[in-house]
C-alpha cells in the first residue's frame, strides 16, 4: 500500500507541532536518511526552549533496560524496582524547559522491550517510575521492507503514535551538507548524479550502500590526513566501504576529473580565468569549491579582499558554466551560504542580472 513520504524540510515542522502538543510521534523512513539528525536539529534549534536530548537505542535493551530492576526493601519486605539509568530524573528535568526522550530503532526492539516502551508512551510511566511534566517522546524506526531486524509493532502501541513516512530529498540535503562544510567534491558529485544520493535495495546482499549517513562517511574519508597520498586502489576500497563497489567506481572516476581542477582560490584572486575541464561532476565539484572559498573570504571580514573576490566569482562562471550551473553557483551563495552580497557589488554584472536573477530571486 502506498504512504505519504514527506521531506525532511516538511518531516520538521510537523515533529514539532507534535512535541509541542506533547503527543508522541514516530518517524519511519530508511537506513542512514536522517531522522535522529532530524531530531537532534529540532532540540538544537531553540524552538523548545533549552532542550535536552536523551537518545534511547532500543534495539539493544532489556526490558529491566526500561522497567527497572527489582530488589527487596530491607525495611518493608516488598519489592521495589529501581529505576532505569537512562531514563529522566525529577532533578535532570528540571534543568531544562523540555526533555526529548527518542526511542530510535523501536520497531527492532524485541516485543519484551516493545512491551515496556508501551507502558511509558501509553501512561507516562512505569512500574514506579513516572515521566517527568516537560518529557515529550519520539520514537523512529525502519519499515519492515528495509530488510533490517524488526518485530511488527503491537496494534494499541503503533494507536498511540502519530506517525510519519520520512523521504530523501536531495534539495534538503543540499543545504544541509553545504552548513556542515561536507567535501566539495561530495556535494559536486551528487548535484550532477542526484539519485546516487540514496542507493539503497533492500533484496542486495551489499553490505555497504548509499545514504545520506554514508556519503558523510566519504566526506570524513575525504578530510582524512594521508587519503590523498593512498593508492588509487586503497582509495577506492575505502570508499567502497562506505557506498558500495560500483557506487565507488563512479565517485572514483568522477574525482580523477576534480583533481585536475585548479585551486578555486586562484579564480577569487584573479589569477585563473578559464575553466578547461568540461566533464559535468567535475565542474559541479570546482563551483561548490568556489561557493566555499568565497564564503571563507566573507568571513574573513576583509572588505576589499572579499570585494575582488565576488567580482572574479560572477566573472568566471558567467565565462566558464553552462546556465544552469551560473544559476546553482550563484544560488549557493547567496542563499545556501546566506552571504551578504549588496547590490552594490554587482553593479558591473549586468549581464548576470538581466539573465539570471529572476531564477534566484522570483518577484524582485
Amino acid at each position: 500500500m502506498e504512504t505519504l513520504q514527506v521531506r525532511p524540510s516538511e518531516t520538521k515542522p510537523i515533529v514539532l507541532r507534535a512535541m509541542k502538543a506533547k503527543r508522541p510521534i514516530f518517524l519511519w523512513g530508511s537506513p542512514g536518511i536522517g531522522k535522529s539528525d532530524l531530531i537532534q536539529q529540532i532540540v538544537d534549534s531553540g524552538e523548545l526552549g533549552n532542550a535536552y536530548m536523551i537518545d534511547m537505542r532500543l534495539a539493544l535493551m532489556e526490558p529491566t533496560d526500561l522497567r527497572g530492576y527489582p530488589f527487596r526493601n530491607p525495611e518493608t519486605n516488598t519489592m521495589e524496582w529501581a529505576p532505569a539509568a537512562d531514563l529522566p530524573t525529577e532533578h535532570l528535568a528540571s534543568q531544562y524547559d523540555t526533555i526529548v526522550l527518542f526511542m530510535d530503532e523501536l520497531n527492532s526492539a524485541p516485543p519484551s522491550v516493545q512491551a515496556a516502551a508501551y507502558q511509558l508512551v501509553l501512561n507516562n510511566k512505569i512500574g514506579q517510575y513516572s515521566l517527568p511534566s516537560n518529557v515529550v517522546i519520539v520514537a523512529a524506526g525502519n519499515k519492515e521492507t528495509d530488510r533490517g531486524v524488526t518485530f511488527r509493532m503491537p496494534s494499541p502501541l503503533a494507536n498511540r503514535f502519530r506517525h510519519i513516512n520520512m523521504d530523501v530529498n536531495f534539495e534538503d540535503w543540499s543545504i544541509w551538507a553545504t552548513d556542515h562544510k561536507v567535501h566539495h567534491d561530495v556535494i559536486g558529485y551528487l548535484t550532477y548524479a542526484k539519485a546516487d544520493l540514496f542507493d539503497f535495495d533492500p533484496k542486495t546482499s551489499s553490505q555497504a550502500f548509499a545514504t545520506p549517513r554514508s556519503w558523510s562517511f566519504v566526506s570524513e574519508i575525504l578530510n582524512t590526513e594521508g587519503f590523498d597520498t593512498a593508492s588509487d586502489y586503497e582509495q577506492k576500497a575505502e570508499i567502497a566501504g562506505a557506498i558500495g563497489e560500483g557506487m565507488a567506481i563512479k565517485f572514483c572516476e568522477h574525482r580523477k576529473y576534480a583533481s585536475k581542477l585548479p585551486n578555486p582560490e586562484d579564480v577569487l584572486n584573479g589569477q585563473v580565468k578559464k575553466l578547461d575541464i568540461k566533464e559535468k561532476s567535475a565542474q559541479y565539484s570546482f563551483a561548490i569549491g568556489l561557493c566555499y572559498e568565497l564564503a571563507e573570504l566573507y568571513n574573513k571580514g576583509d572588505e576589499k579582499l572579499f570585494d575582488k573576490g565576488v567580482d572574479m566569482f560572477f566573472d568566471f562562471i558567467m565565462a566558464n558554466f553552462e546556465p544552469e550551473l551560473v544559476i546553482f553557483s550563484a544560488k549557493t551563495v547567496l542563499s545556501d551560504h546566506d552571504i551578504d552580497i549588496k547590490p552594490r557589488k554587482l553593479q558591473g554584472k549586468k549581464e548576470f542580472k538581466d539573465r539570471y536573477w529572476k531564477y534566484l530571486f522570483p518577484g524582485k
